[in-house]
């Protein structure tokens, strides 16, 4: 086990990128590489040794997009971990861990009546945990919400970060949306970091028919083989003619045009766009990406449809365990959808899944 430090190294978002509403004028955001002091720990708190830290699009919406953070900068972004306890609690010290990407203060009434993953008290590494995130050697966290990896059967540590919220999110929007088997299922986005994950966990849970719909058509047929029953590519088409192909197929194969549950993940206008123009009747939109677009529906339709526009927000730590073993048993593929990077590219990757999301997960592992 590694001697427990004094200092934690950490790259810092010192100020994210911001556009002047008069000229335009764009300042771009900057990361820097700093130390700051272990804390005091806690009763109840730990210091993990981080394995390794994914790049999730919420982190570039805080640096790139505007989307404002809890805790205002300086303050270090990251909120999917995995790494070993190495301080504080007992019981923990030397275990492998999945640090929750939120963490209920488990008092309030949501946490009470079972919707903790949105308590409006918690912690959320990279955001509302202080100045603390996860592209850093150590991170200071609560022991109660921790998801043990007791056997992860020679896969790297760092690749299990992807489960604090690239794959449990997918969990608690399936929770959510009351995911049955042999359920409809469409997920708008089921290319991307998050949607790859989607299709997995609503095919696990038993969903008879999983329609992914997307751009990229390398990754639409890569999708095939992890989740998806059949696949719409997205490319120069708009929601109406998205809309009618959709339908097409239904009626090919004999599916009913009623009842789908919808799962919007990119958190793109075109992509809730899309979404609406199929939500029908008694059907279900569950809303799991982040966008700051506004987009025009007629409202009335829900009321017309029977139907239900609902929102999802991260994962209950509860549930990360039942993700882990769904991982570990085969029925979620990890190791297909994740990449390796040192920490100290994180400018560049950064950049570069801003400009183009990336085929795989990264993850960035401490090269401090």
């Amino acid at each position: 086990m590694s001697d427990i430090p004094k200092m934690i190294q950490t790259w810092q978002m010192v100020q994210p990128t911001s556009k002047d509403r008069e000229t335009g004028e764009v300042t771009p955001g900057k990361l820097e590489k700093t130390e700051i002091p272990v804390p005091e720990l806690k009763d109840g708190e730990v210091l993990v040794e981080v394995a390794g830290c994914g790049v999730c699009h919420t982190d570039l919406g805080f640096f790139y997009d505007g989307v404002p953070n809890v805790n205002k900068p300086p303050l270090t972004l990251g909120h999917e971990i995995s790494g070993t306890v190495v301080a504080g609690d007992e019981k923990w010290i030397g275990k492998e861990v999945i640090i929750p990407a939120v963490m209920p203060c488990r008092k309030c009434l949501l946490c009470k009546t079972g919707r903790g993953n949105r308590c409006l008290n918690q912690k959320m590494p990279g955001n509302s945990l202080g100045i603390y995130g996860g592209f850093s050697s150590h991170i200071p966290v609560p022991s109660i919400d921790l998801c043990e990896i007791k056997d992860r059967k020679g896969i790297p540590l760092s690749h299990f970060a992807v489960i604090a919220d690239a794959a449990t999110t997918p969990y608690q929007a399936a929770k959510r949306a009351d995911l049955q088997p042999g359920d409809n299922v469409i997920v708008l986005g089921i290319t991307g970091g998050v949607g790859q994950y989607m299709g997995q966990v609503a095919k696990a849970l038993g969903a008879k028919t999983v329609v992914g719909i997307a751009r990229n058509q390398e990754k639409l047929e890569r999708a095939l083989k992890f989740g998806a029953d059949a696949v719409i590519k997205t490319t120069d088409k708009d929601a109406r003619a998205i809309s009618k192909e959709f339908r097409s197929f239904c009626k090919a194969h004999g599916l009913p045009n009623f009842g789908w549950k919808i799962f919007e993940v990119t958190g793109s206008k075109p992509g809730q766009e899309i979404a609406l123009s199929l939500l029908g009747f008694t059907g279900k939109l569950i809303v799991v990406g982040f966008g700051m677009a506004k987009v025009e529906y007629a409202i009335g339709r829900l009321m017309a449809f029977d139907a239900e526009l609902i929102g999802t927000w991260g994962c209950l730590p509860e549930y990360y365990p039942i993700v882990l073993d769904m991982v570990m048993d085969g029925k979620i593929n990890m190791e297909e959808f994740v990449q390796t990077r040192p920490m100290s590219t994180i400018a560049e990757t950064f950049a570069e899944a801003h400009a183009v999301p990336p085929v795989k997960r990264i993850v960035l592992e401490p090269d401090f």
